[in-house]
């Protein structure tokens, strides 16, 4: 489903109904906050890991997670026995001592050598782009978002959840879902800063251009710089700082 789509409403289960009590005013009022639940992935039965989530686009979350850890994914539905909050991953190459190493990790990608090449004004207006198509977090204000977006700036896809790394692994098992990868030829767009971990995933996804409303921590910084890809921060009111591969941006 596209940003587009999803902008019709408020995606269901994301928000959830609460009494605040506004002050100074001194008046309840009824009022919606962002939806948080675990998330249990399996693979071949056995538990892998559980994220806390937004429920929605399970599937996706737990094909992006099993992507950016280096696990080989080749599906992910429901369980056999229904369990709630719960999604089976598919993944042949399974090897279940990987489990136990998972937080030690440094997933392996190659350097992406894509030779997409962006216009500044274009790369500095993909927040507003992906704000713009956030009902979710329009209705909480307490949401994440990753978007991908084609070289000339149009949405493809938008996942928003309460953690930004789930965002980004929504937007992934997308994108793997869709027979996207590598994505040579897009740009992610994150609503928050830019961690190391949402560089790996962007690097794992073979993605050249990744900006950020918000700051990239130093490691960011530096794996961007080691894996070829173009990192853009503070991306707003028509300015941008590039950090790495400053060539794919076209002033």
């Amino acid at each position: 489903m596209s940003g587009a789509d999803d902008a019709l409403g408020v995606p269901p289960y994301s928000a959830a109904p609460v009494e605040v009590l506004r002050l100074p005013a001194g008046r309840s009022e009824r009022d919606q906050v962002a939806v948080e639940e675990p998330l249990e992935i399996r693979i071949n039965g056995s538990p892998v890991a559980v994220t806390m989530r937004t429920p929605g686009d399970d599937e996706e979350l737990a094909l992006g997670f099993c992507l950016s850890e280096g696990l080989r994914p080749t599906g992910a539905s429901p369980p056999a026995d229904l369990a709630a909050n719960t999604i089976e991953v598919e993944a042949p190459d399974f090897d279940p001592q990987r489990v136990q190493r998972l937080e030690a990790v440094e997933v392996e990608a190659p350097r992406v050598e894509a030779r997409l090449e962006v216009a500044a004004a274009l790369l500095a207006d993909l927040p507003k782009r992906l704000r713009a198509e956030q009902p979710a977090f329009a209705a909480t204000g307490g949401l994440h978002a990753t978007g991908l977006f084609d070289r000339d700036g149009r949405l493809l896809c938008l996942r928003e959840d309460v953690g930004r790394h789930n965002a980004m692994d929504k937007v992934v098992g997308w994108a793997f879902g869709e027979g996207r990868l590598p994505l040579g030829g897009e740009i992610l767009c994150v609503s928050g800063r830019l961690s190391f971990e949402l560089v790996q995933k962007a690097a794992v996804a073979g993605c050249p251009v990744v900006v950020a409303v918000g700051a990239p921590s130093s490691l960011a910084v530096e794996l961007a710089a080691d894996r070829g890809i173009t990192l853009c921060g503070f991306a707003r009111g028509g300015r941008l700082n590039v950090y790495t591969e400053t060539w794919r941006v076209l002033a």
